[in-house]
This record gives structure tokens, sequence and C-alpha cells, in this order.
């Protein structure tokens, strides 16, 4: 996903770009208006980075000296963990829930351990948690991207709007879809850059059927939980989301038809 091109015009202050790398993948930000390039606009960028970076020190699955992995060990037990896994844990348990769960951050292995991969459920809120101090710029408009997920806001009603544009699963070179959004955030399940590390977690699997979803919410942690639960529901993934309140859901199935719902606040074009 990425935001569409066409609609970066620089605004009167205008706009400022920056990109880093954390989580395993890439973080941008794109800020306009009177902090665009102030010294705030910056340090609100550098803190937003610095609490990516503690909340990977916690969560990355590839780190073996992260709390995560030190609990899958049982080197460690719930009680020595921060609050914040235990908040992942009440989110995880609740998608599972919803689920039937065909979501888990449980996911079954070939040698019949079950590993321990939050990473479905962090994403989007580490990247809304950590866009806190771009919120208290004001008079200042920003996306914060991650790894297909995007939180946005703009400091008032006649701001442009950020357009976001969905990539085709079948050809990210292209757009499938585009998404005007002022205030709300943005997330899409897919396999297309990370291959098939999405399954159903009921049996272990790849899922088949459907090849994105995209769920448009006023929560990114909302957005990115549900949009990968209705991926891994499959050829539900329509129906799933329609039974949701407050979200647009944008579903691309593997023939690259396309099916939306929502509450008709949120439009996909």
């Amino acid at each position: 996903m990425s935001v569409d091109t066409a609609h970066q015009q620089l605004a009167a202050a205008g706009t400022s770009r920056y990109v880093d790398h954390c989580m395993g993948i890439p973080i941008s930000l794109a800020i306009r208006g009177r902090h665009a390039r102030s010294r705030m606009g910056r340090t609100a960028w550098d803190d937003t980075i610095a609490e990516l970076r503690r909340l990977d020190s916690i969560f990355s699955t590839y780190r073996k000296s992260s709390v995560i992995s030190r609990l899958e060990r049982a080197e460690i037990g719930p009680d020595d963990c921060p609050d914040e896994v235990a908040e992942i844990f009440e989110l995880a348990a609740l998608a599972k829930l919803e689920t039937n769960a065909a979501f888990d951050i449980w996911r079954p292995r070939d040698d019949g351990v079950r590993h321990l991969d939050p990473s479905g459920v962090v994403k989007g809120w580490a990247i809304e948690r950590a866009s806190a101090p771009l919120r208290f710029l004001d008079d200042t408009a920003f996306c914060l991207s991650g790894g297909g997920d995007m939180v946005c806001r703009t400091p008032s009603t006649d701001a442009p709007a950020w357009r976001i544009g969905i990539e085709h699963p079948h050809d990210p070179s292209r757009l499938i879809a585009v998404v005007p959004l002022q205030n709300g955030a943005v997330a899409t399940s897919g396999t297309v850059h990370r291959g098939e590390h999405l399954v159903d977690a009921r049996s272990g699997r790849p899922v088949v059927g459907v090849a994105s979803v995209t769920v448009v919410a006023a929560s990114l942690t909302v957005a990115d939980i549900d949009a990968t639960s209705a991926y891994v529901m499959g050829a539900d993934a329509s129906r799933w989301l329609s039974d949701r309140p407050g979200i647009t859901g944008f579903v691309v199935w593997a023939d690259g038809s396309t099916t939306t719902t929502g509450d008709g606040q949120k439009s996909i074009s």
C-alpha cells in the first residue's frame, strides 16, 4: 500500500518525508503543515521511531533476547512481562474467539509444537501507539506507514485528504483501488511481499481463495487485526467483514475480482 503520488502536492508549509527501518519493515512518515519542517516535527518523528524500537525489543520474534522470545522458551512467565504483553494477548484472544480460532498467535508447526507469533496483532497496534507524539503537533497533517499499515491525520475537515493507494496483489507495480482518508487508518493483509506467512491457525495451512484484504477503520489496531482475521477466513472473508461494525472492507479474490463491504462512511474507488 502506498500514498497516492498524484496527491502528494506540497501544502502551504511544504511536505517533509522521513524513512527508517524498524520491526523488520520500512517505516515512513509524510508530514505537512506548520511542523512539516520544524524542530518539533523532527523530534516527534524521532520519538515515534524510539517507541517502535522499544516495542520491537518486546515483541520481535527474530530476536532471541526479546521478551516474547524468552516467554515462548519459558525462560520467563507472563507476570515477568511488561503490561503491553497482556494487552496484546487480550486482543489476540478476542480475535481468536471472533474467527472461530482461524486467527491465533499460537501457530502449529510440523513438529507438533506450537509457535508464538503475535505479529498479526502487534504491527498495527505498535504503529498506532507510536504515532502519539505526532498527534500533539497542532495545525499539522501526517501519514505514518509501516508494512502496508497506515494511520492518517489532518487538522481540519477543510484540509486535503491523504489518498492511500492499494496495491494490486497480482501486480504490485499498479494500484487496484484508492482510499481518500483524513483521519483514520488503513491496513492490508496479504502474501505478495512476505510470501505465505498467513495461515489458518486451525490447520496450519496457507489460505486459498483470497489474495488480499484491506480494512479502513478509525483505529489502526482494529484495521490491522480485522484485515488479518478476514484474510485467514479465506472464502468467508467478505461475509465476516460485513458483520464488523464501523469499518469498510475491500477483498481481492484469487481470480482478481473484488468485494467491498462496510458502513458507507469510507469510500474505496
